[in-house]
């Protein structure tokens, strides 16, 4: 599915702290999705200077593996699946709709990526996800079945089927709101399967087109065994494990900078401006 050959599997482990089995079985996916998601920041960094970053597996590497830098979900999520493939499973490209926010699911274009993880001898594959950069995101996949919840490393999630007027069953990612004690949407997806060029098209328009949120304001987080942390323009928000939030505002240019450092392992390029307005 993806060129992997530049990939290098022995590397992408020592980034993401990686020392379990290499066997495409359930535990292991469930253990490199979580590892991945605690080591690798979410950041858009590329977007916010107005360039589409690579999807190529060796980019990828020199980027999210090789350099003190994140990215956004087609980064984690081709890198991901190149990690998938590279231990045997089989891999499907999905696009979703980001429904967070919005008033209804068609009013959001398809510009989320995820993969289906498929594990061989098992009957369903796997919803994979570790470059949704939200609070609340999968830390570990869930089985593609729906209205049954899965807990996951400490988050609850469930996938429910939703009306669709297309051929396809439509299924929604819903994630559970400790707050509000309440489920609230994700995405929505279809099982379509993409290909890398569908995902250049769609990396180019997210990264460059002016009214794109990642191409405004910096956008950063980090998830961590004990807290989530979330840069989101000026606004530091901190969300523990039990729903407990604090927020404060950044004072300037060299306190982002010092923060994507120190907090979110991220040595951010030279000469870029982290705030912006």
């Amino acid at each position: 599915m993806l060129d992997s050959t530049q990939f290098d599997l022995d590397a992408y482990f020592r980034r993401i702290g990686w020392d379990g089995e290499r066997r495409a079985d359930a535990a292991t996916l469930r253990g490199v999705h979580l590892a991945h998601m605690r080591a690798v920041p979410f950041e858009n960094l590329d977007a916010l200077r107005g360039r589409a970053p690579s999807l190529d597996p060796a980019d990828l590497m020199a980027k999210l593996v090789h350099s003190r830098r994140g990215g956004y979900c087609y980064e984690h999520n081709t890198l991901f699946a190149c990690a998938l493939e590279a231990l045997g499973f089989r891999v499907t490209l999905l696009t979703a709709r980001v429904v967070v926010g919005a008033d209804t699911i068609a009013s959001r274009p398809r510009t989320h990526m995820a993969l289906l993880a498929h594990v061989p001898g098992e009957p369903r594959p796997y919803l994979a996800d570790v470059g949704f950069g939200a609070i609340g995101s999968l830390l570990e996949p869930v089985p593609l079945i729906a209205d049954v919840e899965f807990a996951g490393a400490g988050r609850r999630h469930r996938l429910v089927h939703v009306p669709h007027d297309g051929p396809l069953e439509m299924w929604l990612l819903q994630a559970h709101d400790q707050e509000k004690d309440d489920w609230t949407g994700q995405y929505a997806f279809t099982l379509e399967p993409f290909e890398k060029p569908d995902f250049d098209v769609i990396n180019w328009h997210i990264a460059t087109n002016p009214r794109s949120p990642f191409a405004q304001r910096v956008y950063v987080q980090h998830v961590g065994a004990t807290r989530h942390l979330l840069l989101d323009g000026r606004l530091l928000t901190q969300t523990r494990p039990d729903g407990t939030v604090t927020e404060r505002e950044v004072t300037g240019e060299a306190e982002a900078r010092r923060l994507l450092d120190e907090e979110f392992g991220i040595t951010a390029p030279e000469g870029m401006t982290l705030l912006t307005g």
